[in-house]
């Protein structure tokens, strides 16, 4: 009896397993929907086989990352390996020098591996440009998705195990499922190893009713802001003038600002949102990565609510290794400053990611001036009332969005055409013929800012009615939603915008 051959296989199932660039596996994708229903079916069978689980998880998410990024999945293997066997070696050593040197040969593999892909082009660049066109033709023309995520995530292992705050695990076959766990893979949040690594091994798999409906509810809520919202504002509005600001008013461009600043809002906390529910429908727990950060009063508190995750890990990891506030003022807000330079530059290789850095590090730097020096000055806008609490949080949103407005723009020419848009030609009479131009991305832009401005009570009780609703009224819901996104979605399937980093 002969095996049939690849080429008699299903030119459907095919493309299904090949990798295509083009096409990553993308949450709010029907081939992601697809195949996790059928991930779903086979993981109920190894709910009280941990071992099996672990296997069964590690082979998906392997694939999952073939998908988005072809063979560069044996990075993430490499990373698994070289940290696992590094943080087992330091744990059995004394000798403090000699585990400094073993938590350094760490960051400088994970780095080196992130500098080698991230990093590469930008320094060609600025070779070229010292020593002339030409002096080094080589380029890296391939960036792993994700790869900023993973290696965080693995270094602060390895770093806590150095601090003495983390036993270091013993099966290899763990970590790489705490690395490699698909839903956080590729865009986060970034899950630290001591809230993570109890959940691998528990026995049976335990999903509560709670649990299951807070899954529902959070990739439903993600699905709606990244596929009707982020993508449709993008598409149809926001690319459009990041691309010719020249061509349109200054009103256009200063809404294009507001609209990425939502965009880029629902498109990440969208991608966390749906990752957090995923999560939960396979009874894991990962920590909260967005907290309406636009109801932010202070740029102090706004770090406190934007992508929790990675502001943690750059305190807890960059910020007090830097000596914290521990070294007098100066010190502080030069660490401060540091910190965020070094978090500009680690969303990309560009000077408009460095400048997007600096403006946070000296906003952040001036606040804690701020608050020292002016009586009654508050650090949040729980603590503040009524109009100082409104002005602080327009002057909030307005610094950020400056900042996103350097964050997307493809040049620093970009910015300053948008800027002279703005300041010179607004154009103020055109406003309501630019609204019924756009009445839906218009529309869709209210109603995300006030959905987001709504008081967290309202999110709550949404999210305790979804939660605990019937699963056949909850099934309903999820089929409306699809339903929605199939009426407005392009023909393209966007990527999110956080697997550039």
């Amino acid at each position: 009896m002969t095996m049939p051959t690849v080429e008699a296989l299903p030119e459907k199932l095919l493309t299904l397993l090949s990798y295509d660039a083009s096409s990553p596996l993308i949450f709010s994708s029907g081939l992601f929907l697809f195949l996790f229903a059928g991930f779903l079916l086979l993981y109920g069978m190894f709910r009280r086989a941990p071992m099996a689980r672990i296997v069964y998880v590690i082979l998906f998410s392997l694939y999952f990352y073939y998908k988005s990024s072809g063979i560069y999945f044996l990075l993430l293997i490499f990373a698994a390996t070289s940290d696992f066997l590094i943080a087992r070696v330091m744990a059995r050593t004394e000798s403090r020098a000699r585990r400094r040197w073993l938590v350094a040969l760490s960051v400088a593999v994970n780095l080196g591996m992130l500098g080698y892909f991230k990093y590469t082009n930008f320094l060609i660049e600025i070779a070229n440009q010292m020593f002339g066109q030409g002096f080094l033709q080589f380029r890296n023309i391939f960036l792993p998705v994700g790869i900023s995520f993973f290696v965080f995530q693995s270094m602060s292992y390895t770093i806590d195990v150095y601090r003495r705050q983390l036993q270091p695990l013993t099966n290899w076959l763990d970590y790489l499922f705490y690395l490699s766990f698909f839903p956080q893979l590729v865009a986060g949040p970034i899950v630290r190893a001591h809230d993570f690594i109890p959940q691998i091994r528990q026995n049976p798999v335990v999903v509560t009713r709670e649990m299951f409906g807070t899954g529902v509810f959070l990739i439903l809520t993600g699905l709606f802001k990244k596929a009707i919202i982020s993508d449709y504002i993008s598409l149809n509005f926001v690319d459009r003038i990041f691309d010719e600001p020249l061509l349109y008013s200054g009103f256009e461009c200063l809404a294009g600002i507001y609209g990425y600043a939502l965009q880029i809002y629902c498109d990440f906390s969208g991608y966390s949102d749906m990752a957090i529910g995923i999560a939960l429908l396979l009874g894991f727990r990962f920590p909260k990565n967005f907290d309406a950060p636009y109801k932010s009063a202070t740029i102090t508190e706004f770090w406190r609510r934007w992508h929790i995750s990675l502001s943690s890990w750059l305190r807890d990891y960059l910020y007090i290794s830097l000596g914290g506030n521990r070294k007098g003022r100066l010190r502080t807000y030069v660490n401060l400053l540091l910190t965020m330079l070094l978090g500009g530059l680690w969303h990309g290789a560009a000077v408009r990611f460095i400048l997007w850095g600096a403006l946070h590090g000296a906003a952040l730097a001036l606040h804690k001036v701020w608050l020292r020096v002016v009586p009654g000055a508050k650090a949040a806008g729980a603590q503040m009332h009524g109009w100082s609490r409104v002005l602080g949080m327009l002057l909030t949103f307005h610094l950020v969005c400056f900042g996103w407005l350097m964050f997307r723009a493809e040049s620093m020419q970009t910015v300053g055409l948008m800027l002279h848009q703005i300041f010179h030609n607004f154009h103020a009479a055109m406003i309501p013929q630019v609204i019924s131009g756009y009445a839906g991305v218009f529309a869709l832009i209210a109603a995300g800012y006030l959905l987001h401005l709504l008081p967290a009570r309202v999110d709550a009780a949404t999210q305790r009615l979804v939660t605990y609703a019937p699963l056949v009224l909850q099934v309903l819901m999820a089929a409306a939603m699809i339903w929605c996104v199939m009426q407005i979605k392009s023909s393209d399937i966007q990527p999110f915008i956080y697997f550039q980093f």
